[in-house]
């Protein structure tokens, strides 16, 4: 199809266009914002998701923590929440004006704000919005993941750690870290490729406004497909955007998935 002038509408017949789409997307302003936002997308909310995942995960996993499977439930619930349900939960939270629950708490119960935010009719404050919710929903799955790989380390190395006197930050920068590498690995490449396909809270809280400036790739894709019966064009913006991932993948495995830790 990208190298077609597609026509889903019959009698009319598709044309061949070579590489025009690709050379069409190569020089698309609309392409490399909607990549930007993308990227900043994924490099804001991936170490978001990481941080906030183990750092609860450790957590909960300590041993003077009580009533671990409420919290591991309260956590994982945003993940298995459909991204429908809270984009519009988070559009509404964010609403312009002092009415909106956000401007309402920052602006008349704790005085923060000099003047309610328009959150979604500002480019950047929209994209927090954005990538605030992107952090939001992961966390809990990355904890969950790092529970089991937590509680499948031998006790022994921190029982020798305890003996030798190391302090918690000290266990977990020398123990805990580095036999989590793989699954560090795991979680990491999972996020990027999810980050990727961002989507839907773009489409239902911004619609890729204002004024398509948090257009991310999926989205812009989407539009020319399905609003502009440009199928050809949205075709090519996937297969580079496929080839984008695979890379970026790959080259992930090939610098820091080689090695294996056996315990």
């Amino acid at each position: 199809m990208s190298f077609f002038e597609y026509n889903v509408l019959l009698p009319k017949e598709s044309t061949f266009v070579g590489l025009d789409n690709y050379i069409r997307a190569i020089h698309d302003e609309k392409v490399f914002l909607a990549l930007r936002n993308t990227l900043l997308y994924s490099i804001i909310t991936v170490p978001g998701q990481w941080v906030f995942g183990i750092f609860i995960a450790t957590l909960i996993n300590a041993k003077f923590i009580k009533h671990k499977v409420f919290f591991r439930t309260v956590y994982y619930i945003p993940v298995i929440t459909s991204w429908v349900v809270v984009s519009f939960l988070f559009k509404y939270l964010f609403a312009d004006g002092k009415y909106g629950l956000i401007n309402f708490l920052l602006y008349e119960k704790l005085h923060l704000l000099s003047h309610p935010i328009s959150w979604l009719q500002n480019e950047w404050t929209a994209m927090i919005v954005i990538w605030t919710l992107g952090i939001w929903k992961g966390i809990g799955w990355v904890m969950v993941i790092y529970l089991a790989a937590l509680q499948s380390i031998p006790r022994h190395f921190y029982e020798a750690a305890e003996i030798d006197g190391a302090k918690a930050g000290e266990v977990f920068r020398y123990i805990t870290l580095p036999l989590l590498k793989p699954t560090t690995i795991f979680v990491i490449i999972n996020l990027i490729i999810g980050s990727f396909n961002v989507f839907i809270q773009v489409l239902l809280i911004t619609n890729g406004g204002p004024l398509g400036r948090t257009e991310v790739l999926l989205s812009y894709m989407y539009k020319q497909a399905f609003s502009f019966f440009d199928f050809g064009y949205a075709s090519a913006i996937s297969v580079l955007m496929g080839i984008m991932i695979f890379l970026i993948t790959w080259g992930q495995q090939k610098t820091i998935g080689k090695e294996k830790i056996e315990f």
